[in-house]
């Protein structure tokens, strides 16, 4: 990220009479680089839609990352674990490539160098095809670290199961919809187990034919109209039980349409912001009990062209701002 741009987005309100007790996130976040001290936290964005376009969905996610840091700016900051902003990548188109599988690419890059230095990663979208670059990023970490075999599980908050397969006769290998199908066919190929779990899927937003797929893989999830804390506290428990570290991502359709209706496809019923958050603690007291590494978060679907006053760019600041409270402390 350019200075220029960095010292844009991270800017807000001051508080000089409070000192070092009076600082908001803008004057906390530094650029990151190769050469920060190993620990903390660490930004890195995928400004694309170009995969919500291939699932045939509203695009205007390519501006989600810039809309959810504008938000994230003002708040207030009460701890001293160092925070850093890695930047976007963004869509290049090149004759010679297909952009979305090349960006993801990059993104996966920026997501592994950062957890080679031992950074807690949020990532910030864009389309949830963020998600297949997510996983390569936190896959290659753990090849990198002696660990093919271990088993990286994934949490979804999601009102879709996002495991569509590509369609035939299209240059593209992957959309919006089909990550964790990717990831599915990845583990397949490693010979390890495929470990996903869903909150808050909609009966009414995923064909008969994903429940298929998602049974035949063992795919446990909670609907939403079933999110009760004790419920989803017992997937987590089930899925933190198989797994050696996770990835937890969260697609913005899973809240209520009227909280966040900034995303392509809102939701209808969706599951509470007080559910998501809860379950997102208890995520981090079964991976201390477990001894599992959580290893990053995402947030997906940000599409600031459908948002009504920001709402949906706050919500996704302050969902974000919350675990990075869980994982400095």
């Amino acid at each position: 990220m350019r200075d220029h741009q960095f010292k844009q987005l991270w800017q807000g309100r001051t508080d000089p009479e409070g000192g070092a007790a009076g600082l908001r996130l803008h004057q906390h976040v530094q650029p990151y680089s190769s050469a920060v001290a190993p620990g903390g936290i660490t930004l890195v964005g995928l400004a694309s839609d170009l995969g919500v376009q291939y699932n045939l969905g509203r695009t205007g996610a390519r501006e989600g990352p810039p809309a959810i840091r504008r938000c994230l700016a003002n708040l207030a900051w009460h701890d001293t674990t160092p925070c850093y902003d890695a930047g976007d990548i963004e869509i290049e188109i090149q004759a010679d490539r297909e952009p979305l599988q090349t960006a993801q690419r990059a993104y996966a890059g920026a997501v592994y160098n950062a957890l080679c230095n031992q950074q807690f990663v949020i990532g910030l979208g864009g389309g949830h095809e963020i998600a297949w670059g997510s996983y390569q990023g936190a896959r290659h970490y753990l090849d990198h670290c002696g660990k093919e075999r271990a088993v990286l599980g994934i949490l979804n908050f999601d009102a879709h199961f996002d495991l569509r397969t590509p369609p035939d006769g299209v240059a593209w290998q992957g959309s919006s919809g089909t990550p964790f199908y990717q990831v599915s066919q990845d583990c397949q190929d490693r010979d390890v187990a495929f470990e996903y779990a869903c909150i808050g899927i909609s009966r009414a937003a995923n064909t008969r034919a994903l429940f298929d797929f998602a049974a035949s893989h063992n795919v446990n999830f909670v609907l939403d109209d079933e999110c009760a804390p004790a419920t989803c506290a017992a997937l987590v428990a089930d899925l933190v039980a198989k797994v050696d570290a996770l990835y937890v991502t969260v697609c913005l359709d899973a809240l209520p349409g009227d909280l966040a209706p900034g995303v392509s496809a809102p939701a209808a019923l969706g599951v509470s912001l007080t559910t998501v958050l809860d379950t997102l603690k208890y995520v981090k007291h079964a991976c201390a009990e477990r001894n599992v590494k959580w290893l990053m978060l995402d947030v997906a679907e940000m599409n600031p062209s459908l948002d009504q006053d920001n709402r949906t760019a706050r919500v996704a600041a302050r969902l974000i701002y919350e675990v990075m409270n869980l994982t400095s402390t």
